[in-house]
């Protein structure tokens, strides 16, 4: 079974990042290993042109590993449309949770992060599987568990509950 995912939705320059930053943090202190996973809407490099994982990969690789002393670096096939818990699976063994930044119409439990300064409604309705939101709008989804904007702590406590 792949570690529990928690997606952070949320309209470009909420601060998902900025939030899901602190958050990490918070869950380390807790015990718990975490991974991420960020959605990107634009296509991004991901391996150097001409350097061996490249040619690899060019070669036709399924997946090719980049190890250094310090830190390793996968770069896999992907499926546009994976799912957040399906990419999950990789962590098995290495996160007791995985963050995933984006995704807002994958499926799972997703918390939005909404800032009024951006005078904009939520990305996700609560039938969007919207578990919680980290805003300065109170007024919004009154219904959800609310949580503010530097209150990485809380969001941890809330997330550690819902954990198998």
């Amino acid at each position: 079974m792949s570690p529990p995912v928690f997606i952070f939705v949320g309209h470009s320059n909420a601060g998902k990042t900025t939030f899901v930053e602190k958050l990490i943090p918070a869950l380390i202190r807790s015990g718990k290993r975490v991974a991420t996973i960020k959605h990107a809407h634009h296509k991004v490099e991901l391996d150097t042109v001409s350097k061996d994982s490249w040619r690899y990969k060019q070669a036709g690789a399924v997946m090719s590993m980049l190890v250094t002393a310090s830190a390793l670096q996968l770069v896999a096939d992907a499926d546009e449309r994976a799912e957040p818990c399906e990419l999950a699976e990789r962590f098995l063994g290495e996160a007791d949770v995985v963050l995933a930044e984006g995704f807002s119409q994958a499926r799972g439990p997703k918390i939005e992060v909404l800032r009024r300064a951006q005078c904009r409604g939520p990305r996700c309705a609560v039938g969007d599987e919207l578990i919680a939101i980290v805003t300065d709008c109170p007024e919004i989804y009154p219904e959800l568990p609310h949580f503010g904007l530097e209150d990485a702590a809380g969001v941890a406590q809330f997330l550690l509950h819902r954990m198998p």
